[in-house]
């Protein structure tokens, strides 16, 4: 009866009562629990009347904010369209909204069918859905104008840069994590340069070599975007420490996967595209989606290329002569800054472990059990 009960207690019932039950299982945890409610306590009546109750919703100037001393939130809403959109044409900016409805669905498909589907689907429902939200952001083709990435910024620079990273580096990296295991010395010794010598320079230094040296050593006249040098530049740096990763999940896959594949007849590329990538895959979810935390935040690191995301949006607006006689208006950005790169953060952080438990228990398969 017991069990039944339990079984028909709601999954996020249980893992609240754990979690009451864990915060007073101990003297020390009663001791700490106390001391963090008591400091919430302390910190959350001020921040919630600098948030809230004392700041300024409606205005137009920094003059309405000027004598508050709450947040200045009409200045996020001076902002509202540079903050999305940057400077992408107005009567096109609804494909900046189906892309990301796009983008939304087809992370929400890959994160919900890992097991139905399989990697290789996955992979090519990936590719498809990043051409098209490719063609709907820049144009040019299917009848939409073309919008130059000079115009790109806020929001929609930050998730373009962080998503082409993430989904441009992740195969690469696996591939020269596989490429460093190769028994072609050549291959290997390639691999191995070209990890240690991507991981030992700062991505700073690495923008700096492909925005600013990068023209020096290409024919006089050739141009190329400043976007898609910086993207070149996330994703090998990226691609570094993703084979890193993979390095790590390809030491836990046990010898015996794949001799038990080997026993079936199977070929090399087979063994290691349905035993061995599977299984590393699965094992280095975890540090995958560190690695993707960092990546967001990372993108803010292209103001100083003269991209504006959406920190640099807001430092601009800062900056703004029209805007410097409020001395909220600083802290406010940054907070609002905050607010969003949290939530992103934290839902990636979510996504990774939401995949975790979908993901069969491949580590341990024996050999024997292939053959069965």
């Amino acid at each position: 009866m017991n069990g039944l009960v339990f079984q028909m207690t709601p999954r996020w019932r249980y893992r609240a009562l754990d979690f009451l039950r864990s915060c007073v299982s101990s003297p020390l945890n009663i001791t700490l629990t106390a001391a963090v409610i008591a400091l919430a306590l302390s910190i959350l009546p001020t921040l919630v009347h600098w948030l809230l109750l004392d700041a300024v919703w409606s205005g137009t100037s920094a003059k309405d904010c000027v004598g508050h001393d709450g947040a200045c939130w009409i200045f996020l809403r001076a902002h509202a369209g540079q903050l999305l959109y940057g400077s992408y044409p107005p009567g096109q900016r609804w494909r900046i909204v189906v892309a990301a409805i796009v983008g939304i669905a087809t992370a929400f498909v890959a994160g919900t069918s890992t097991r139905r589907l399989g990697f290789l689907s996955i992979g090519s429902m990936l590719l498809v859905s990043a051409i098209v939200i490719g063609v709907l952001t820049a144009g040019g083709i299917a009848g939409l104008p073309f919008v130059a990435t000079s115009l790109w910024g806020g929001a929609l620079l930050t998730v373009v840069i962080a998503t082409w990273t993430i989904v441009t580096a992740l195969p690469l990296g696996l591939l020269l994590a596989l490429a460093r295991q190769s028994e072609l010395p050549i291959i290997s010794a390639l691999a191995v340069a070209f990890i240690d010598t991507l991981r030992g320079l700062p991505l700073v230094g690495l923008l700096f070599l492909v925005i600013v040296m990068f023209p020096l050593f290409v024919p006089p006249g050739f141009q190329t975007d400043k976007l898609v040098r910086a993207l070149l530049a996330f994703t090998l740096f990226n691609a570094a420490n993703f084979a890193e990763v993979f390095r790590g999940g390809l030491q836990a896959v046990h010898p015996s996967q794949i001799d038990g594949g080997y026993s079936l007849g199977l070929p090399k590329w087979r063994v290691t595209a349905l035993i061995v990538v599977p299984q590393v895959i699965s094992v280095s979810i975890p540090s995958l989606i560190n690695i993707c935390i960092s990546i967001v935040k990372e993108t803010t690191i292209v103001l100083i290329l003269g991209l504006f995301d959406l920190v640099g949006v807001l430092q601009a607006g800062i900056a703004d002569p029209d805007w410097l006689m409020s001395p909220n208006v600083r802290t406010t950005a940054y907070v609002f800054a905050g607010l969003v790169f949290w939530p992103i953060c934290f839902l990636l952080s979510r996504y990774g472990r939401a995949i975790e438990r979908r993901q069969p228990m491949t580590s341990g398969v024996s050999s024997a059990g292939l053959i069965n």
